[in-house]
């Protein structure tokens, strides 16, 4: 889609990208305020006002005259997906009582799988045979859709917040995810990492002296949280790797035409889309060792794709990739709104959407995946992380069994010692 835009808006090579980056940029860097907005002023008035943003700057985007304006007009579709996105899921938690909220946000999440890898396709097929300016109209009545049925939901906060704003938070927080999302996408410039850090540590000095911060660091020292938010923001990024690597592969090395690369990765599709239902039946107590089986299982599932031989070992080893990581996806969103308080679900799902949006272009950053010959260089990054991740969850898992069994070892060798002195 990206060509043909360029084309008709007589766009430069190094501006494109930014109709993607704009959108990536805005979003990611959005989530942890709007999050909080969310907790303070009600998520379904956060999620009906991303909607209509959202399905306005569709609209701009549709009519936008040149490139530069399609790229402001993006940026202003990114800012909307900030609001409504964290603002979502936590109504969706808030709108089933305790316990039964996973299952409901698993089949939205396995409807957004599908809408994710289907999009693409969509996308090119409308921008070839009709025109790109299409699949902006698309999305209007679909955030029109999204919009009345977010007012049906029942309105939710957190009570025990104070209605003050963290300035000084959200603008540190903000500007760090901005360095960073800039950093993945340049590694070479140094600078944004710098800037990423040192505002970082701003962020972290202004919340501990807040009264009511952004982001409560107590959500860092939450274990559970914290590894599946990890596990999924590497699992996301591997699934977009997935999403752009195989049909590439499919249409270059493969011949196939993009219809039958789309049409063949229904599969693929499928699996991703089953995932996010069946995240929604695990039990929060599983949710870390599920992930870090899942991670396991998609990092040999990708490794047999970037150096297997032939279409149809691909297909299925990516069929089977994406169902694994589906299923880690889906569990970084439901597994996180059950290890907190329901009162903060949307300061929790603003900072774990972040961390999932910023990951997303780091499989292009650091292999630079469509430019190379196959899926080997593009895929064996990802497969590598997710192994390593899996490592990382088990090890979790273990640390806080290593002093129990050390202290039973020692408790049997006392009594041994005992035992022996009175013989």
């Amino acid at each position: 889609m990206l060509p043909v835009v360029r084309d008709e808006l007589h766009g430069s090579a190094a501006a494109t990208p930014w109709i993607v980056s704009g959108y990536l940029l805005a979003a990611g860097s959005l989530m942890p305020v709007a999050g909080r907005l969310g907790d303070l002023h009600g998520r379904r008035r956060m999620m009906t006002l991303g909607t209509v943003l959202f399905g306005v700057a569709a609209v701009l985007c549709a009519l936008a005259p040149s490139l530069p304006l399609l790229v402001v007009a993006r940026v202003l579709q990114g800012a909307g997906g900030a609001l409504l996105m964290p603002a979502g899921l936590a109504l969706l938690t808030h709108a089933w009582p305790p316990g039964h909220g996973q299952r409901a946000t698993g089949r939205a999440l396995g409807l957004a799988g599908l809408a994710t890898v289907c999009g693409p396709f969509i996308g090119g097929v409308l921008a070839r045979s009709v025109s790109w300016r299409a699949v902006f109209w698309l999305t209007v009545p679909l955030a029109l859709a999204a919009a009345l049925c977010a007012r049906r939901a029942p309105e939710s906060r957190d009570p025990e917040a104070r209605q003050r704003f963290d300035t000084a938070g959200a603008a540190a927080a903000t500007g760090a995810l901005v360095c960073l999302v800039r950093w993945l996408e340049h590694p070479a410039a140094w600078g944004w990492a710098m800037g990423a850090a040192a505002l970082g540590a701003l962020f972290v000095r202004a919340e501990r002296r807040s009264p009511a911060p952004l982001v409560d660091l107590a959500l860092f020292r939450n274990r559970p949280y914290v590894a599946l938010t990890a596990g999924g923001a590497f699992a996301n990024s591997a699934t977009v790797a997935l999403l752009y690597v195989v049909p590439w592969v499919l249409q270059r090395n493969h011949g196939w035409s993009v219809r039958d690369a789309g049409v063949a990765f229904l599969a693929p599709a499928v699996a991703l889309a089953v995932g996010g239902p069946a995240a929604g039946r695990v039990r929060p107590a599983a949710a870390v060792p599920v992930m870090a089986g899942c991670l396991a299982l998609s990092a040999v599932a990708l490794g047999w794709a970037a150096y297997g031989t032939g279409a149809p070992a691909l297909l299925m080893a990516s069929t089977g990739a994406a169902g694994a990581l589906g299923v880690a996806g889906g569990l970084a969103l439901t597994g996180t709104q059950a290890v907190v308080r329901r009162e903060r679900a949307g300061e929790a799902s603003g900072v774990t959407k972040a961390a999932l949006t910023a990951t997303a272009g780091i499989w292009l950053a650091v292999t630079g995946a469509g430019t190379g010959g196959g899926a080997g260089p593009a895929l064996a990054l990802p497969a590598a992380a997710c192994l390593a991740t899996a490592a990382g969850l088990a090890l979790t898992l273990l640390a806080p069994v290593v002093p129990r069994v050390r202290g039973r070892l020692r408790r049997r060798a006392g009594r041994g010692g005992g035992v022996h002195r009175n013989d």
